[in-house]
Order: structure tokens, then C-alpha cells, then sequence
């Protein structure tokens, strides 16, 4: 069995020694410019996923293709922080601008293996910088990992029983019916996380949920 080995782009060594580089143009001083920002923005008109017909309000930055599909692969695996502050705007773009003010941020807990290989929670780094711009925003992880499961390769069916066994509501986790619960996750492939998230915060009495994905990709069932 290969074992993944996490893998080096060019604009990630040039950041080591030299000003972040536009993962869109290549331009110097950001890893996202402003004109590549707004592209992104602009054609990823992204309003409702297929398989989301039963699921609470569904936003998206758009389809994980092309550069922001770049983007998340070099933020994921070669750790480029930076990249995250620049998906958390982008993701607020896309919400709703009238969100309530006790809106509580939960991020789809990362398995503990790719926190260690990557030597940060990705999905979290995002939530946090999510909060900052909305200030009265709050991150809590009421939902924490039971298994580490691997959902590569795997058709939905498989998914939706490995994401039921991957995590739980935590124990002493308070739920306020009148708020309103943000789930974060990196993409939306056959949704199976996602929808395992919905179920468990519904179960625990959370009543307003949406549903926010950096990215939409796809996965033949």
C-alpha cells in the first residue's frame, strides 16, 4: 500500500524565501490577489448541490476545480496557512450577510492523523479566521473525532458508514435552541460527512443549521 507523501509546489518554496505568490497569476505579495480573489468570486456561481434538496441552507465558494482546487491542495498539504486566511474570505462572501449574531461556527473535526502530518487543524484555522470577520461569531467544537476513517477512494455508501463511526456530539456540549449552527467543512464530495454532522446536531435538539463548504466536488455513487 503507497503511502501519500505531501508534496511541494514552486510557489510554496518561493514563499520560503520571497513574498507569498498569487496561486492564480503568479504575481508577488499575496498567495491571492485581488483580480484572482474576484474571479473566484464572480464565476464560481455555486447556489444549491444536487444531493442538498433535504439539507439545511447550503453555501459554497464554488467547484473545487481549477484554482480553487489549487488552492486548497497547497493549503491542505504543504500547510500554507496563509491560503486558509484567504478561503475563510472567500467563504464569507458567500454567505448570507443577515446571519444571526449568536451564529456559532462548527468545524467538521479533522482526523487526528492529518493534524499530525500537516501540524495544524485545517478545517479549524479556517473556522477561527471565519469568526474574525464576523466578530460576533463564535467557534465550538461540539462535534470531536471517534475514528479516524479514510474516505478516499470510497463510494458513497462506504462514506455515509465510515462517517457515522468518525465522530460524536461531544458529551458536554450545551446546545442553545436559538442559535444558529454553522458546520465548515473543505469539500463536499458525496456529502456523507456533512450529513452525518446534520443528523447528530439535529439528534442533540439544534434546530437552525446551514451548511457551509469551501468547495463542491463530485463522486459516482
Amino acid at each position: 500500500m503507497s503511502k501519500k507523501i505531501k508534496s511541494t509546489t514552486f510557489p510554496g518554496l518561493l514563499d520560503l524565501i520571497a513574498p507569498h505568490s498569487c496561486r492564480g497569476c503568479g504575481r508577488l505579495g499575496d498567495v491571492l490577489c485581488s483580480c484572482c480573489k474576484n474571479y473566484i468570486v464572480n464565476s464560481n456561481i455555486y447556489n444549491n448541490h444536487p444531493n442538498s434538496k433535504n439539507l439545511p441552507p447550503f453555501y459554497t465558494i464554488g467547484n473545487r476545480d481549477s484554482l480553487l482546487a489549487k488552492l486548497i491542495y497547497d493549503y491542505k498539504y504543504n500547510s500554507t496557512r496563509a491560503i486558509g486566511i484567504k478561503l475563510a474570505e472567500l467563504i464569507n462572501e458567500k454567505l448570507p450577510k443577515n446571519l444571526p449574531s449568536n451564529t456559532c461556527i462548527v468545524p467538521l473535526p479533522t482526523s487526528t492523523k492529518h493534524i499530525r502530518e500537516r501540524g495544524f487543524d485545517h478545517t479549524l484555522f479556517v473556522a477561527r479566521h471565519l469568526a474574525k470577520l464576523n466578530h460576533n461569531f463564535k467557534v465550538n467544537q461540539l462535534l470531536i473525532r471517534e475514528k479516524n476513517t479514510v474516505q478516499v477512494g470510497s463510494n458513497r455508501k462506504t462514506r455515509l458508514l465510515q462517517a457515522e463511526q468518525a465522530f460524536k456530539v461531544k458529551e458536554s456540549a450545551q446546545i442553545n435552541k436559538n442559535a444558529t449552527y454553522l458546520l465548515l467543512d473543505d469539500v463536499w464530495t458525496t456529502g456523507a460527512s456533512m450529513l452525518t454532522a446534520v443528523k447528530k446536531l439535529r439528534a442533540v435538539g439544534a434546530k437552525h443549521i446551514i451548511i457551509a463548504e469551501l468547495s463542491v466536488s463530485t463522486l459516482d455513487n
